[in-house]
């Protein structure tokens, strides 16, 4: 366990330091900021309701489900019991952490960031990967670069968006197959 622990230390410095420049210490602050991706939450809401009517509404609920349920299990259950330092609060760490942003007073393992991007994107591409061939690289894409900014920012460990990642994967993916399930008793389909 300590091998994996310096590991992830080494890790998080060749991210928060050695990829520090000065267009990352602008872009990634923004990335993480849940206020920047508002209006595409509110485009999502706007889209499926008035592309898919019922199916629609219904899909949204399941979308904010998911980002309920995951957000609960990462900072509700999981981050209470394991107590883990964020970085940029760690004693024997924090003075050489690049920090771009405020630190913030919580635990560190899972993000929680990680969780609920990543189960939103397993969620979206479950449902609609048949229909959009492009929406596992867009969804994976969009989760990755704001849990790599979660690292780079300095409030988490890459174990920290890793473990969260897994745990939005799963939820995302659990989700979306009940949202299939019960459209059809199959699987629905987009469109048709």
């Amino acid at each position: 366990m300590e091998q994996l622990i310096q590991l992830d230390h080494q890790l998080f410095f060749a991210i928060n330091n050695g990829l520090s420049n000065p267009f990352f210490d602008w872009l990634m602050p923004f990335l993480r900021n849940r206020f920047f991706w508002a209006p595409l939450y509110l485009f999502w809401i706007i889209f499926f309701t008035r592309n898919y009517g019922r199916k629609g509404f219904v899909l949204v609920v399941f979308l904010l489900v998911t980002f309920a349920i995951t957000d609960m299990l990462s900072s509700g259950m999981i981050k209470p019991a394991i107590h883990r330092l964020r970085p940029c609060n760690d004693v024997t760490l924090k003075h050489d952490v690049n920090s771009i942003v405020a630190c913030g007073s919580g635990f560190s393992f899972p993000s929680s960031h990680a969780a609920n991007h990543f189960a939103i994107a397993l969620f979206l591409i479950t449902v609609f990967r048949r229909k959009w061939k492009w929406i596992m690289a867009l969804g994976l894409g969009w989760a990755f670069s704001i849990s790599l900014a979660q690292v780079y920012v300095g409030v988490h460990f890459p174990l920290d968006v890793i473990a969260g990642a897994v745990l939005g994967c799963m939820i995302g993916y659990v989700t979306g197959t009940i949202f299939l399930t019960l459209q059809t008793g199959k699987q629905w389909h987009p469109g048709s």
